[in-house]
C-alpha cells in the first residue's frame, strides 16, 4: 500500500469543478430570489 503524502495530489480538476458548481449555485440563488420579489410585487 503506498504511503500517503499530504499535498502532493493534484486537485485541478476538482477545484475547477467545485468553481463552476458555486457559480450555478450563486447565479440559480439570485435568479430564485428575483423570482420571489417578482411575484411579491406582480401577485399581490
Amino acid at each position: 500500500m503506498a504511503d500517503h503524502k499530504h499535498g502532493e495530489m493534484n486537485v485541478e480538476t476538482q477545484e475547477k469543478t467545485f468553481d463552476g458548481f458555486m457559480q450555478w449555485t450563486t447565479r440559480t440563488v439570485i435568479v430564485i430570489i428575483a423570482i420571489i420579489v417578482l411575484m411579491a410585487i406582480f401577485i399581490t
